[in-house]
């Protein structure tokens, strides 16, 4: 198969789709990989190092997606990318549909099989190609907290751990995942006074094992939530329903309670967010006032820890990228059942149910349609 690696063009997102290992790899198995004029240099790879592993490189982003029967990426295309995408052609990146209609529209426009790292899941339900992702965002979530609780950065000027006979900060975090073990080491590690919510009896008794009483676990309700976020100086928003729009879990009420400079970081923005008053923001901009409270809502936040993400997302996503490339979407599909779900468009048709409830869509089951 021949395979395209294109730069991306989302603002500050400096991973790659695709290392040089991963290319590797691919062209020893047979097959033939174009990657855009320095794709990879946002992570620290080369075209050198790319050609040496026996990648051509491309000069512009329509060359790549011209030639290639599939396209890996990182982040969803982008209206400029739109018109590139062609009929058959495999799209294997990151989508996050349910809040995204007018690229849903564009793909089944196009007639492409949009296959979507964040639904695949494994035999147990975890989300495998999210998982990586998702982990490096909850740890950034404090982290990028802890930095606008600074009072230069308009915080309230406390430092999450305290010092000796000074209380430390309070931390909420919504959900228990992947997002939200992770906020809740650095949190934890950091010596802040943590609160984890989330519906899961079974997932609260494991954090209270794990964490042996460095953390308070609550049951996520509405009062529980209300209680803990009024009272907190950072709270993290890490609720994941898989391919749906987050519910809102988090209200504008709430937030208007909190005391000024208080900070929410909501990781679940690219999935519409489980805060009320959250909006999608970027990196060159990524915090807005609301109440006195800074929001702080970037879709892509592994994106600006390039290097370490992107060797992360290809050890991830590799496996169905050589599964995809070696015998198509459909014959993948058959191999490998667990892939079904990470299809999302398939001929011009919605075949994920969750997306085609939350935009309103027709869906059709992909085996009807292969």
């Amino acid at each position: 198969m021949i395979i395209g690696v294109p730069k991306e063009i989302k603002i500050s997102e400096n991973r790659v789709g695709l290392t040089e290992a991963g290319v590797r790899q691919l062209v020893k198995e047979g097959h033939e990989v174009f990657v855009e004029d320095n794709a990879g240099l946002g992570s620290q790879i080369t075209n050198e190092e790319y050609i040496a592993s026996g990648a051509t490189i491309l000069k512009t982003k329509a060359e790549v997606y011209d030639k290639a029967e599939m396209i890996v990426k990182v982040k969803e295309p982008l209206p400029d990318e739109y018109g590139l995408m062609k009929e058959g052609q495999t799209i294997y990146t990151y989508l996050h549909l349910a809040a995204e209609p007018e690229l849903t529209k564009a793909l089944c426009d196009r007639g492409v099989k949009a296959v979507a790292y964040e639904t695949i899941e494994d035999k147990n339900g975890g989300l495998p190609l999210l998982t990586p992702m998702s982990a490096v965002a909850g740890r950034m979530a404090t982290q990028v907290g802890a930095f606008y609780l600074q009072r230069d950065k308009g915080g309230k000027g406390i430092l999450l751990g305290g010092v000796s006979g000074v209380h430390p900060g309070k931390v909420t975090i919504i959900g228990g995942g992947v997002v939200g073990i992770n906020a809740a080491k650095m949190a934890v590690g950091l010596g802040a006074d943590v609160t984890i919510l989330d519906v899961s009896q079974a997932r609260l008794e494991y954090l209270d094992d794990i964490f042996q009483g460095r953390l308070r676990t609550l049951y996520s309700n509405i009062s529980n939530i209300e209680e803990s976020v009024v009272n907190s100086d950072l709270v993290v928003g890490g609720v994941l329903v898989a391919g749906r729009k987050a519910p809102k879990l988090v209200t504008k009420d709430m937030i208007e309670k909190m005391s000024d400079g208080s900070v929410v970081v909501d990781v679940a923005v690219d999935q519409g967010g489980c805060i009320e008053t959250c909006k999608p923001t970027s990196h060159v901009e990524p915090t807005f006032n609301v109440g006195g409270v800074i929001h702080y809502c970037v879709p892509n936040m592994p994106g600006v820890v390039s290097r370490t993400s992107t060797y992360a997302l290809t050890n991830a996503t590799f496996k169905y990228a050589s599964m995809i490339a070696k015998m198509g979407i459909e014959q993948a599909v058959k191999a490998d059942p667990l892939l079904e779900k990470g299809v999302n468009v398939y001929n011009g048709s919605v075949c994920y149910e969750p997306v085609a409830q939350d935009l309103g869509l027709d869906y059709k089951p992909l085996n009807q349609m292969m």
